[in-house]
């Protein structure tokens, strides 16, 4: 008989086993039947004190609820596998588009399955025992959120798809379109449809052009030229406006804290300039000198600038001041550093 390769038949197991899962049986009243009555055979053993009977009965019942899960798993798997491949299983492009259809299809049924479970009639047929509503309630809930939420991940990939697979299928009708009316006429020749005053619109795709032009103002020669055109511009007309009816300005607070910086800063220049004109070798001190200009500002910050001024200032220009800090320590038992003021004196 005929031998297949390994690879031919690796193929025709995973074709055979996605199309057993693509066919995975949605209605899950049967088996929802099927739990009710263990449920009820799990109750009776329980009240008659059968505990070897119900454990084998709750064994049964988490059998079917993994069996449950199991099934949903693979019919997502499936979907996941075609989806990933592109529906690789068919080749040509109105295939692929009826085989999403189908995978279409297939979640709906999933969905329809899902939407049995109902998790209010579940909760009164197991009622306060811990084990049923632990199984039944709690981790299949947990799964079932897991389930919808791959089946919509699923469903906005398939739509994508679709949508890729319909681009491609009006752009493989145009060109067979065009092949077919090329070969029916043979001595067709396109026209010029730049010298058409009514473009097609399937042609006319081409963004309007927007000339620009600039004088050339290094031409001696067309400087009487342009300076006529330049005369014959219409001058603007602005209209009068009332100012008595306009709003004062009132600048954001955005403006008046970089106008506050700017101003420290300029303060803090003129300290530093002020320091330049002491004679070599004498400190001057910041909050002496904050006092004695009248100005307003507070003496942490009043100091913080000055620091930061002498920190931002490059390092040969760094050395030719001398920087000293009055501080302290915060407390005995803490070595937090207070500073006090600061002098700034010219290095000699």
């Amino acid at each position: 008989g005929v031998k297949l390769s390994p690879k031919v038949r690796d193929l025709i197991a995973e074709m055979l086993a996605d199309e057993t899962r693509r066919h995975v049986n949605a209605d899950v009243a049967e088996t929802l039947e099927l739990i009710r009555t263990q449920v009820d055979s799990y109750r009776e053993a329980r009240s008659k004190g059968e505990h070897w009977r119900q454990e084998q009965q709750l064994l049964r019942l988490r059998q079917e609820v993994d069996d449950l899960n199991g099934r949903f798993a693979d019919a997502i798997d499936s979907l996941w596998q075609r989806l990933n491949s592109d529906f690789g299983f068919v080749s040509q492009l109105n295939d692929k588009i009826r085989e999403n259809d189908r995978a279409q299809k297939q979640i709906v049924r999933l969905l329809d399955g899902l939407a049995l479970i109902d998790f209010d009639e579940l909760i009164a047929l197991v009622g306060s025992d811990g084990s049923l509503r632990k199984l039944l309630i709690s981790q299949l809930q947990n799964r079932l959120s897991h389930h919808y939420t791959s089946l919509r991940e699923v469903q906005r990939r398939l739509i994508e798809l679709m949508a890729r697979f319909r681009k491609q299928q009006a752009r493989s009708r145009l060109m067979t379109g065009m092949a077919a009316f090329l070969r029916e006429h043979p001595g067709f020749v396109p026209g010029n449809y730049a010298q058409r005053s009514e473009v097609p619109a399937l042609f006319n795709r081409a963004a309007p052009l927007n000339p620009a032009a600039a004088p050339a103002l290094d031409h001696a020669l067309d400087t009487r030229v342009l300076a006529e055109l330049l005369h014959e511009l219409p001058a603007p007309r602005h209209a009068a406006q009332n100012v008595a009816v306009a709003n004062p300005v009132q600048p954001a607070e955005e403006s008046l804290a970089a106008a506050r910086q700017q101003a420290l800063k300029l303060d803090v220049e003129r300290f530093y300039l002020a320091v330049l004109d002491q004679p070599p070798a004498e400190p001057v001190s910041a909050l002496a000198y904050l006092q004695q200009s009248g100005l307003e500002w507070a003496d942490e910050i009043w100091l913080f600038q000055v620091i930061a001024e002498y920190q931002g200032l490059p390092r040969s220009e760094q050395q030719a001041f001398r920087l000293q800090q009055e501080e302290s320590k915060a407390s005995a038992f803490n070595d937090l550093r207070l500073i006090h003021d600061v002098a700034l004196a010219v290095a000699v």
